[in-house]
């Protein structure tokens, strides 16, 4: 009897705390929020899917087909405490139709914690405006929000329209493309929301009136130019005047229209060792691949690799400075490249900012540098480096190279922090050479997927870049120089021509086909310029030839 009711006592506990785990692990489950298609994660941000937990491990913004239990390389299970999320944003008033302009108020009953907004409808982060005061709304505008604390969870994103109905009064003209600086002319076109509007507009910088000339087509605009316009409708009050600033900004680089640029490795890894001398003239741009960090934070030092130095002899610094000098003499480039696979360089404050660019003007002004890579693997800070690159430009002036060679992950939308660099930086960049290697399958420019090593994976998805911001001349494709050189995504270079092609002129290419030709696309890149020494220069032979005969 006595046993009995031992197993009947036992079986109760057992019952008891199954029940207690599975409503322990739904409690905790059910604190995060789930993954969503579309959102813009931050390293460290927790999400629930499936019966799990996973922590990002690199920022993205989601993609369908990117689960976390699919894509490792941005997820890893978590399985740690349950921290608060800080609670969601509130407008006030509401989002709406109004006649009036209004002032829009965003609260969060979360003490403490910041909000961050934006007006574009696209999704705050970290990095968006900080909300201090009441938002003037006078045109129809779509206001985000998310409240941030630090030991929390961020808000969900709270979203409201506003549309401003002011029919008394005729819409003010829109620029497109935007006021800014420019590489070569632009033509700027006007548009009216108001429908049989008539714009009237001056280019020396007078305020347009009833005799203005009237708009009737794209504006050519080849010097710094100041476009004022104002819009008028019958029965409707005219519009404000409206005006748009436009810098053209001439190439100050010496570099060619095409352009071939390859990475010299300060370090023996089974490629080719080579002096900086040996590098043919095929290369019009030479990576020196990698200046190092040092204890201060964004600070980046250099020093040629004693174990490379041996091999070649006995190379010194001083005939590494030479042949950076030497190669200048014959029309190449020699910047410095910061970062790559194990670089662990970090610019995330103004001091590591400031840090950053004295460093690398220094490296400038000791080697003969013509300027600098960006080549961060493990994250990027937008706003930062910005800053960085910006002091950078001021210090080296106008003939400053940047060139950028982020992952294809990087490049896959224009929330990321390498895309918003590369934005931000518009007018003082030379080009992105996107890795388009050691990816996996990734989205291209017309939302299918592509798998690297491909002609359509080349072409799809540096149409991203250029259908979304950056200028042509701004974009080059980067691939590996042999099988060796990565561990995926090999394409000999007869397939990179063949995208240059479809790219420049619409022909050749594969199924894919972009919107339009970009003839002043920049050209291509290569790791390394080692791996193709060893592998005979067939990459820089074949692909420099091609570059020779684009537009």
């Amino acid at each position: 009897m006595n046993r009995k009711k031992l197993i009947k006592t036992t079986a109760v506990i057992i019952m008891f705390v199954m029940v207690f785990t599975l409503s322990s692990h739904a409690a905790v489950k059910a604190a995060y929020p789930a993954w969503q298609a579309g959102t813009a994660y931050r390293v460290g941000d927790i999400v629930s899917y499936g019966d799990s937990n996973y922590q990002c491990i690199q920022a993205h913004t989601a993609l369908t087909g990117w689960e976390p239990p699919i894509v490792p390389a941005l997820w890893s299970l978590y399985s740690g405490g349950t921290p608060q999320t800080a609670a969601t944003p509130v407008f006030s008033p509401g989002g709406g139709t109004y006649t009036t302009a209004q002032n829009v108020t965003i609260t969060c009953s979360t003490a403490g914690s910041t909000i961050r907004y934006t007006l574009n409808g696209s999704e705050p982060t970290a990095s968006s405006a900080a909300y201090t005061g009441a938002i003037a709304i006078s045109s129809t505008t779509t206001v985000k929000a998310k409240a941030f604390l630090s030991g929390m969870n961020d808000s969900q994103t709270a979203a409201a329209t506003y549309t401003i109905n002011k029919n008394d009064t005729t819409a003010a003209p829109a620029f497109s493309p935007a006021g800014g600086t420019y590489y070569g002319n632009v033509d700027v076109t006007l548009t009216c929301a108001t429908g049989n509007a008539t714009i009237r507009y001056t280019t020396d910088g007078t305020t347009p009136g009833a005799a203005s000339k009237v708009y009737t087509g794209a504006i050519a605009v080849t010097a710094a130019t100041t476009i004022k316009a104002y819009a008028t409708a019958s029965n409707l009050k005219d519009s404000a005047v409206v005006s748009s600033t436009y810098t053209i900004s001439k190439n100050q680089t010496g570099l060619p229209a095409h352009i071939l640029t390859g990475y010299w490795q300060n370090f023996d890894n089974g490629a080719k060792c080579l002096k900086l001398s040996d590098v043919p003239q095929t290369y019009n741009i030479i990576a020196v691949a990698f200046a190092e960090a040092t204890a201060n934070a964004g600070e980046v030092t250099f020093r040629l690799d004693s174990s490379l130095a041996s091999k070649l002899g006995g190379y010194t610094e001083q005939q590494f400075i030479n042949d950076i000098a030497a190669a200048k003499t014959k029309g190449q480039k020699v910047i410095i490249s910061v970062g790559g696979e194990t670089g662990s360089i970090s610019v995330n404050s103004a001091a590591s900012a400031a840090n950053f660019a004295n460093s690398v003007y220094s490296l400038m002004t000791k080697y003969g540098f013509d300027g600098v890579d960006i080549d961060l693997e493990n994250g990027i800070n937008a706003a930062y480096m910005t800053s960085a690159l910006r002091q950078l430009s001021s210090k080296a002036g106008s003939g400053l190279i940047i060139t950028m060679a982020p992952q294809t992950l990087d490049m896959q939308s224009v929330g990321s922090g390498y895309f918003q660099v590369a934005l931000n930086i518009k007018d003082i960049l030379t080009v992105v050479n996107t890795q388009y290697y050691n990816s996996g399958t990734m989205l291209g420019q017309d939302g299918k997927v592509y798998a690297q090593g491909s002609v359509d994976f080349l072409t799809a998805l540096a149409a991203i870049q250029l259908e979304n911001g950056l200028r042509p001349d701004q974009v080059g494709l980067g691939l590996p120089a042999s099988t060796r050189a990565a561990g995926g995504g090999y394409v000999a270079p007869s397939v990179v021509n063949s995208a240059l092609e479809c790219l420049t002129k619409g022909t050749g290419g594969g199924s894919y086909k972009p919107p339009r030709t970009y003839p002043a696309l920049r050209g291509a890149m290569t790791w390394s310029i080692n791996w193709d020494a060893t592998n005979n220069y067939d990459f820089a032979n074949t692909v420099s030839a091609k570059l020779n005969t684009l537009p």
